[in-house]
């Protein structure tokens, strides 16, 4: 007697759940973890530069340096051994899905910036202190030891970015609504860490009393443009780089909110400002709300012209960006912002408290007038630069999947 065997409703709903529940456990723990390493990497970074204003340089073993070197390790030692595995004890099907290097390994590309990253941060640790020991102390920012750790923390963070983004676009078909949200989330707040060490880099830029002046914002249509247009059009949720500077204003925030509840003190002279507690650093910056205009633009006319798209967004970023930024630096100057909240009590032990401009803008770095046009029309053209190369790195970003 035939037996037809059809499948019924029931049978492709359990099929269903078991894919679905399958999937939630796709993501790679290596993955998890440079995302981590990434996070350990931005606070011990703002942590370190804390450490500097309240403390002083105080060795290689000092608490920040063991939180950025933690990350660095955390990130090398996940992505090795997801390398490894992937290499020696994975089928052919797998390593295909891979990308092979020096002849003997296979790995995702996430996992090799990560490992890249990781041993240029190791080797600069020893090289910067015998740098201090020989040359003194805090002599300079951009040292060569410097250079190559900072080098090292963008690869990780870099890293942690393309490894989140690569398993989504990979198997985005397959995964349960959880796991959507976790990679939303894991994306986000990779790129806001990223968006933490761009913003440490050129916060020289970005001082207080600098923020009544075109250069702050020449600087910011160069670079950041750069990095919230390719996050957003590489986004495979909405709202990109909106999340990407909430995950960055929240890091900020956070150090400038937690750092002064612990006591500390310089032991470096000459002591100008006697302080007793963690001085924090800057409070972020408004990037959030051109990061709304930049998703708006780019959810609508995606399919534009490339050049075309730039020139709104660029515009649109120094429009948004420059008027608000300029009047919540106003803001900041005021009494009602040297409270906790916003962390403006903060200044260096080596920073005289009594410094004419501690709560004003400097008079020769202020911009009016034609200056102020010029440098506004420089920044516009600057950022649509900015913007064109974010989005062919967004492009390239939204295909990757190894």
């Amino acid at each position: 007697m035939n037996q037809s065997f059809t499948s019924s409703p029931t049978i492709d709903l359990l099929a269903k759940n078991e894919i679905l529940a399958s999937s939630s456990r796709v993501i790679p723990v290596y993955v998890y973890a440079s995302v981590f390493a990434s996070l350990c990497i931005a606070v011990g970074l703002l942590w370190d530069i804390s450490w500097h204003m309240t403390v002083g340089r105080d060795g290689l073993f000092s608490p920040p340096h063991i939180a950025i070197y933690l990350g660095a390790v955390i990130s090398g030692i996940f992505s090795g051994m997801k390398v490894l595995k992937t290499s020696f004890w994975s089928t052919d099907k797998e390593k295909e899905a891979s990308i092979k290097f020096w002849g003997y390994f296979n790995g995702s590309l996430g996992a090799l910036f990560c490992i890249w990253g990781a041993f240029a941060m190791l080797t600069s640790a020893p090289f910067d202190d015998w740098w201090h020991n020989t040359y003194g102390l805090d002599v300079k920012i951009l040292s060569p030891p410097h250079a190559v750790l900072g080098l090292g923390i963008v690869m990780i963070q870099f890293g942690a970015m393309i490894s989140v983004i690569s398993v989504q676009n990979r198997m985005k078909d397959t995964f349960s609504s959880k796991t959507k949200s976790h990679l939303q989330w894991m994306f986000a707040m990779s790129s806001g860490f990223l968006l933490v060490m761009i913003y440490t880099m050129f916060s020289e830029y970005f001082f207080l009393n600098m923020l009544h002046g075109v250069r702050a914002y020449i600087v910011a249509g160069i670079v950041f443009p750069l990095f919230l247009v390719s996050v957003a059009f590489a986004s495979p949720y909405a709202w990109g780089a909106t999340k990407m500077t909430l995950a960055y204003s929240l890091l900020m925030a956070a150090m400038v909110w937690i750092l002064p509840l612990f006591p500390a003190e310089p032991k470096l002279s000459p002591v100008l400002n006697h302080i007793t507690r963690f001085q924090p650093f800057h409070f972020p910056i408004l990037l959030i709300l051109p990061a709304l205009a930049i998703d708006y633009l780019i959810a609508k006319w995606r399919s534009k012209n490339k050049w075309i798209l730039s020139l709104a967004i660029s515009v649109s970023f120094i429009a948004v960006f420059v008027p608000a930024q300029w009047y919540f630096a106003d803001f900041l100057t005021t009494e009602a912002a040297r409270g906790w909240f916003f962390g403006r009590f903060s200044l260096p032990y080596f920073a005289d408290p009594d410094h004419p401009y501690r709560y004003n803008f400097n008079p020769y770095q202020i911009s009016t007038g034609w200056e102020l046009i010029k440098g506004l029309g420089i920044a516009v053209l600057l950022a649509i630069l900015s913007s064109r190369v974010g989005l062919s790195w967004g492009n390239w970003m939204s295909q990757v999947k190894r």
